[in-house]
């Protein structure tokens, strides 16, 4: 049975986001900001519902999804595509396949103890983040 990631996690560190950025064509002032940030995760998990909020001082982003669903995803806020997206489980991974015009574009999240880690790509780019639960 996949874990529960129900809580609200706060950001410890990131590696390679200025070049997943530029994977996604983020332009470099936009690139330069979301470097300095650091976001915040509420995840709420319920059965095969899940709603993940990325929390930042500059915008919020909201996923709100049900797994194994193909759905249309806005991403608008981030890049300006859209996506076709899957979020399923592989394991104690949650996983998501973002299809559209990026190759390669996704991410997963997993638990290490009351660690939240994120491993987001794009293209031939991998960003990791690593979130620490607080409640």
């Amino acid at each position: 049975m996949p874990p529960n990631l129900t809580g609200y996690y706060r950001f410890v560190s990131q590696e390679n986001m200025d070049n997943y950025l530029r994977a996604l064509d983020i332009n470099v002032v936009l690139r330069k900001l979301v470097c300095l940030l650091k976001p915040d995760k509420e995840i709420m998990h319920t059965g095969d519902h899940m709603v993940i909020r990325t929390i930042t001082s500059l915008r919020d982003y909201v996923m709100d999804f049900d797994l194994g669903v193909q759905f249309e995803e806005d991403l608008g806020p981030v890049d300006g595509r859209k996506c076709q997206t899957t979020v399923s489980w592989e394991g104690d991974q949650l996983v998501c396949e973002q299809l559209g015009e990026k190759r390669n574009r996704g991410w997963r999240h997993w638990l290490e103890g009351d660690q939240l880690h994120l491993r987001m790509t794009a293209e031939d780019e991998v960003c990791v983040q690593v979130f620490q639960k607080v409640k």
